[in-house]
């Protein structure tokens, strides 16, 4: 069964030329998924875009949101990157969230939002504390919107507090921090599988 992936990078850096810790959390990601024969289709650098604050799939005129959307639909897992800044997670993954918060009144015949049957990770970087928060705020939103999380589902590092280190300047990955990418990836591709084979009744 092929299995795809799509990633958002919410970084606040809007080039997608400028180099992103985010970006390589979610690269880690990609390979640990491709080891389980999961394709990650695209990352989406959320603020080279304009989406539109609001709360629906549409907000008119410039808001590049539905496409977005349509890709995250196609995929089977979304990856949810982003820094911690001030102790949470970014404003643009908010954002995200919020714009997400259309799926509830999306339902089908059998009360379903667009989104079951598709499965949440997320890959989280900074140099401050936060990681659990973080995590903690992505995952209430985003099952409240109808995504299933698995089982060690975030995949995060923190650099010293108040240091000028970020991730994307590690030599190399700490041996921790790709364990959890391997065990986040084999989860997500498990669960992934299940629901795509049995997928919720309603």
């Amino acid at each position: 069964m092929a299995i795809t992936a799509l990633a958002l990078n919410c970084t606040l850096k809007a080039d997608p030329a400028v180099d992103s810790s985010t970006d390589r959390m979610i690269a880690l990601l990609e390979k640990a998924l491709s080891d389980v024969d999961v394709t990650l289709t695209e990352t989406v650098r959320v603020a080279a875009h304009n989406v539109l604050p609001g709360v629906t799939s549409d907000e008119g005129d410039g808001d590049d949101w539905p496409a977005i959307r349509a890709k995250i639909l196609k995929a089977d897992i979304l990856i949810l990157g982003g820094p911690i800044w001030m102790g949470q997670i970014s404003s643009v993954a908010k954002r995200v969230l919020e714009r997400m918060d259309a799926f509830i009144s999306e339902t089908d015949d059998a009360g379903r939002m667009p989104s079951y049957g598709k499965v949440a990770v997320a890959a989280i970087v900074g140099n401050e504390d936060g990681a659990h928060f973080s995590s903690a705020q992505l995952f209430q939103a985003l099952n409240d919107v109808g995504f299933t999380i698995p089982a060690v589902a975030a995949c995060y590092w923190v650099g010293e507090a108040m240091g000028s280190t970020d991730f994307k300047d590690l030599a190399e990955t700490p041996e921790k921090v790709a364990k959890t990418a391997k065990m986040v990836a084999v989860n997500a591709a498990h669960l992934a599988r299940l629901l795509a084979d049995s997928p919720y009744p309603g």
